[in-house]
């Protein structure tokens, strides 16, 4: 599913026809190599604060790759044309902290995609994915990685990042303008654009 979540955000990009993304949170650098194959023409910098993500980025193929710190981005005003944020967000210090330092650094009518976990909307399939989520998946994982914890941070994260009307009006709030959001695959996942007013 990942595959196909990471190309339908990296074709909303390709839409709005930029030069310059920054992919924050880029870890090991997969949405930035997907938005490379259907960007050709851009230039694509992967950004993360975790420099052993960015060996793995580097060892796939991804060029440009700063350490960085996303509400503290070591860029100047309106560099990128574009910023992308996958999965990422949801883990910074400060939601509207970074959402304020992506605006700071994109251009005058740029744009912001945010692709991450949500909780479906759906008032049947949601009891069952919260329980998947909380008491299935964690145990499961646990057992074949021995790292249940990260599982439990996982599902805590999800239930506490904010998704659909809650999200825009958060982008809203820091800088952002005809915010929008699509959930895929009944809305375990959404992706919110907006552009920088």
């Amino acid at each position: 599913m990942d595959f196909l979540w990471r190309r339908r955000a990296a074709r909303i990009v390709q839409a709005w026809k930029h030069d310059r993304i920054l992919d924050l949170a880029t870890g090991s650098g997969d949405l930035a190599l997907t938005l490379a194959k259907h960007c050709p023409g851009s230039e694509i910098t992967g950004a993360d604060f975790c420099l052993p993500m960015l060996l793995q980025a580097k060892a796939k193929g991804v060029s440009r790759l700063v350490v960085a710190d996303g509400t503290r981005l070591p860029f100047p005003d309106e560099t990128f044309d574009v910023i992308t944020v996958a999965f990422g967000l949801r883990n910074m210090e400060s939601w509207s902290g970074a959402l304020r330092e992506m605006s700071r650094v994109l251009k005058p009518n740029g744009h912001l995609l945010v692709l991450d976990f949500s909780i479906p909307e759906n008032t049947f399939l949601r009891p069952a994915y919260r329980a998947y989520l909380h008491h299935i998946l964690p145990r499961i994982a646990g057992l074949l990685t021995r790292e249940k914890s990260a599982y439990d941070y996982l599902a805590d994260s999800i239930e506490k990042f904010p998704r659909g009307g809650a999200m825009k009006s958060l982008m809203d709030a820091n800088g952002y303008c005809e915010s929008t959001f699509e959930p895929l695959t009944c809305g375990i996942v959404s992706i919110y654009t907006g552009r920088r007013g």
